[in-house]
This record gives structure tokens, C-alpha cells and sequence, in this order.
């Protein structure tokens, strides 16, 4: 088989969408902050780590999907206007989801009085992918043709770089990439002050979503070549090229503009792009091309629900954390007495801390697992 078919599933992507977000769960949910292995923390600025790859692969896929599901509106004839309200009706619960989590649980557990949300954050994880699906639906709505939509993505990481090294940010001046001298973050300051993740810093800030709208691109791209005639060896052979460029011109590029999660920088989005890229064509052929499926099937069950078991588990971290028990001298939140009096008696801090981790991206799976087995997939 040569092309997709029109009612086929890419199962591959399914599964890189899965090991995308069992990757975000596992992270997010360490039995104790203080205790990580290094590859499952964030760089503290300037490189990378495993964790770093997460987001962009998400997003990344986001553009995959989105060449499929836009070519199937067009196959049944739907107009431009009701694509339009779709986006615009994905991009408002998405966005609205994650400010939901941002302000869950709406009041102070230990006094029941509501909580004071005048600086409740307004990015996040949930808000970018609203935001970069947003624009990057416009850009594919607008200019059909591939060669576009490859224009636009290099054209927004170039236009980020531009402007990241030449526009002074007082008291700093023009192209400083420190955390509390850059240009993203004088903005953050400028239009969310109190708004932010921490103060004065937002990872998922306003002007990093535009080369975040760039991986998108890229992702749309690969799509575009995933729809193409070509046999399934070509499509593969392409992807690994061009993952390959895509890191090689990462670090290029990281000479002058260093990889970096927090800036999103260009080198950034190029070199998660090719990560990206190589993964999809291992898993294309492994999956797609040799049938090769058992093993991906707990990814698959992952991907198929990815947004909502992403905010139930997000859900339930915080309940966890907040929610006491009583034990000898007081109290302890459940996840505490499940990481101090279960895990950390039988392993050291830092593995009991993982084991914590690996337990919750194990419940969840059992969770989507049932979904999966009643056919029941939540489309937002």
C-alpha cells in the first residue's frame, strides 16, 4: 500500500500522540520534587533533557493530525465558515480546559473560602496548544499550498529570532537571553504582571507562542508529505532526512541561538522538529509499514484519549496534594503517605519519587483502557 487510505487511522501517530502524553504525566507527577533523576527535570535554562522534547512532540502531532482532519472536512464538502466555527469552538475549550486547571480547586481546602484568582495564571500547557492550533488553522485555512505553509513556519521562527536580538528591553538592552532579561518575558511582565507562572516568568508565554506556532507548522508539513502518493518506504526515508536536517540545523543554529525550552527558541523548534521527525518515521515503520503493533498498543490507548486523560490526571495530582489524612501527629496530604510510608520505606527517595510516578501513568492507562475497550474517545 502506497497511500493512506481515506478512513485509515495512522496508528503510528496515535502512538507517539501516547508515548507524548504518558511522557507529560510521568514528569509532571514525581513523588517528591525535591528527588528526580536529572533526564525527567527541564534544563534549568540553555540545552535540553528528554523532558524538554515532550511538549513539542505534542504540538508537533497537533499539526500531523490536523492535515488529516482538515482533509476529511474538505472531502465532505464542509465550508470554510463551519471549519472556521470548529477551530474557533476547539480553540475556546481548550483554552478555556486549561485555565480551568489553573484555577482548580476554586476554594482553600483547610477554611472552604473561595480562592483570590487575581493572579490566577492564565497560560499554560493546555492554553499554548489552543492558541498555536488557532493560528496555524488560519495559515492552513488561508494559503492551501504546502509551500506556504513551509513559508509561514520559517518565516515565524526567523521573525522570533529577529526580533529577540534586536529589540531592547530596558535595563538589559537587545539580546539578552537570560531568564530575567529577555524580551518574552519583559512582555509577560508587561501585559500579564500578575498573571504569570512564577513572577516575572511564563514558559508558556505570548511571544514564544509564535515560534511555538512554527512546530505546529512543521508538524503540518509532515502531514502534507504523510498524504503524498509516495510508498510507504519513500514517506519513511523522507521523514528520517529530514529529521536528521532538522537536528542538524538545531544546533547550527544554536550556535547564535541556543536551544532553549523557556525561549522556545528557533534552534529549539528546529531541533524538536527532527527529534520529532525521526521518532514518527520509527514508529511509521515499525507500525504502518512492518505491522509491528502489539507493543504500541498502550500507547495507542493513551493517544486516543490524550486531552482528557491529561486534565484528569492533572485533576486528581492536585486532589491528591490536597486532600489530608490523619496520621500519628497531624495530617498528611494522600500523595505524601503514599510517597513517605509506602514508596520511600522500601526504595531510596529519588527511585520511590519515579515509582511514584510510573504507579500514576500505570492507573491512568487502566483508566483509558476501559475507554478504549468501550470505544468511548472524548473529541474536543
Amino acid at each position: 500500500m502506497s497511500a493512506i487510505k481515506k478512513t485509515e487511522r495512522l496508528t503510528s501517530l496515535d502512538a507517539f500522540r501516547g508515548l507524548a502524553i504518558a511522557g507529560m504525566i510521568l514528569v509532571n507527577n514525581p513523588g517528591s520534587w525535591a528527588h528526580i533523576y536529572d533526564p525527567l527535570e527541564h534544563a534549568e535554562w540553555h540545552g535540553w533533557t528528554p523532558t524538554d522534547l515532550i511538549f513539542p512532540f505534542f504540538l508537533f502531532i497537533v499539526g500531523v493530525a490536523m492535515t488529516f482532519s482538515l482533509s476529511k472536512l474538505r472531502r465532505h464538502n464542509v465550508s470554510k465558515v463551519e471549519i472556521y466555527k470548529k477551530v474557533l469552538r476547539r480553540t475556546l475549550i481548550l483554552f478555556g480546559l486549561g485555565l480551568f486547571l489553573n484555577a482548580f480547586p476554586f476554594v482553600q481546602f483547610e477554611s472552604l473560602r473561595a480562592i483570590d484568582y487575581s493572579s490566577l495564571r492564565i497560560m499554560g500547557v493546555l492554553q499554548r496548544i489552543a492558541l498555536c492550533y488557532l493560528f496555524a488553522s488560519i495559515i492552513m485555512l488561508e494559503f492551501r499550498k504546502p509551500l506556504w505553509h513551509g513559508a509561514w513556519a520559517f518565516g515565524l521562527i526567523i521573525f522570533y529570532w529577529i526580533v529577540m536580538f534586536t529589540i531592547p528591553v530596558p535595563g538589559h538592552g537587545a539580546g539578552d537571553l537570560s531568564m530575567e532579561g529577555n524580551l518574552a518575558a519583559y512582555l509577560d511582565q508587561l501585559i500579564l504582571p500578575n498573571h504569570l507562572w512564577k513572577p516575572g516568568w511564563d514558559p508558556e508565554g505570548l511571544l514564544s507562542t509564535i515560534p511555538a506556532t512554527g512546530t505546529v507548522l512543521f508538524g503540518i508539513l509532515t502531514g502534507h508529505l504523510l498524504h503524498k502518493g509516495w510508498s510507504n518506504g519513500q514517506k519513511f526515508l523522507a521523514m528520517a532526512i529530514a529529521g536528521i536536517l532538522g537536528i542538524i540545523s538545531g544546533y547550527v543554529v544554536n550556535i547564535w541561538f541556543p536551544i532553549n525550552k523557556g525561549l522556545w527558541s528557533t534552534s529549539y523548534v528546529l531541533f524538536t522538529a527532527g527529534m520529532a521527525l525521526l521518532i514518527l518515521a520509527l514508529f511509521y515503520w515499525l507500525i504502518d509499514m512492518k505491522g509491528i503493533k502489539k507493543w504500541a498498543k498502550p500507547l495507542v490507548v493513551y493517544g486516543m484519549n490524550a486531552i482528557t486523560v491529561f486534565v484528569l490526571a492533572g485533576l486528581l495530582s492536585r486532589l491528591l496534594t490536597l486532600i489530608k489524612i490523619p496520621v500519628s501527629g497531624g495530617s498528611i496530604s494522600v500523595k505524601g503517605y503514599i510517597y513517605h510510608h509506602l514508596l520511600t520505606p522500601i526504595a531510596s527517595p529519588v527511585d520511590a519519587s519515579l515509582i511514584y510516578a510510573v504507579i500514576y501513568v500505570i492507573f491512568w492507562l487502566g483508566m483509558m483502557w476501559m475507554l478504549y475497550r468501550r470505544k468511548v474517545f472524548i473529541k474536543i
